[in-house]
């Protein structure tokens, strides 16, 4: 008795990047699938061999993968490509993909005629806006208020967030601002939120599985928040926030303590 050949799931790229993302995730790969939040953009492009020999001519069709991501991240991602690629094999071989590449590049800036003042702009620290990062994976991320979100876990606390917001008088209610950029002597960091509320100012950051092992330059950065003024900084880890109970209860306690 032969065996049944499962049918191709026809998918469109951008459901193959997803797919791909969530696999990693399901095989353990955490920090790889973490690295596909944080790309700027993402694309998949055909390319077809033409082959002849003496007897027959055949093309062949294979698709690559393109990543691009900030400078910054360059460096600590080439040896997460390999887990990448083999999600991205595994996906395209359920849709009838021929997927054998993936590249990660570095974005490149764009520039105008002016491109020496921006040059000099990035030299002093950067040309920053009140809504500084730029959104991953567009056009896809979580958007809501006019307020962008690197992720589903920022987006929930925003949420929450934005409920205790509504149920405090007018009088005495907070302000929201999500990767805002906020410049300290030497560095230009962008806090996933920073929070006002009675006459203070607090961060909160979204500890995802690409913070593990820097602990210490997460407390050398909650230092300078703190030297600049910031009453208050914590930290979420978004192994504990499953559910939104245990989100409500870290936003009521951070408030509380913000708050005096």
């Amino acid at each position: 008795m032969s065996e049944e050949v499962r049918p191709c799931i026809e998918m469109t790229d951008d459901e193959v990047v997803g797919a791909a993302s969530v696999l990693l995730v399901q095989r353990g790969y955490r920090e790889a699938a973490a690295l596909m939040l944080d790309v700027t953009s993402v694309w998949i492009e055909r390319r077809t061999v033409h082959e002849d020999s003496m007897s027959y001519s055949y093309e062949t069709e294979y698709q690559e993968v393109i990543l691009e991501v900030e400078p910054r991240l360059l460096p600590n991602s080439g040896y997460l490509v390999n887990h990448i690629r083999s999600a991205f094999e595994a996906v395209g071989a359920g849709c009838g993909r021929h997927i054998t590449e993936v590249s990660i590049r570095e974005v490149i800036p764009r520039v105008g005629p002016n491109w020496r003042e921006q040059l000099a702009r990035e030299l002093k620290g950067g040309h920053q806006t009140n809504h500084a990062r730029k959104v991953r994976l567009e056009p896809r991320h979580p958007a809501e208020d006019g307020l962008h979100f690197t992720n589903e876990w920022e987006h929930r606390v925003y949420q929450v967030l934005k409920e205790q917001q509504t149920s405090l008088p007018d009088n005495e209610t907070i302000g929201i601002m999500p990767l805002g950029a906020l410049r300290v002597p030497g560095h230009t960091f962008e806090p996933d939120f920073l929070i006002t509320y009675r006459g203070r100012v607090g961060v909160i950051e979204i500890d995802g599985p690409h913070h593990k092992g820097r602990a210490s330059a997460d407390r050398s950065r909650d230092r300078l928040f703190k030297h600049a003024g910031v009453e208050d900084v914590d930290r979420l880890s978004v192994e504990d926030s499953t559910t939104k109970e245990e989100v409500e209860k870290f936003v009521t306690d951070f408030l509380k303590h913000l708050g005096g």
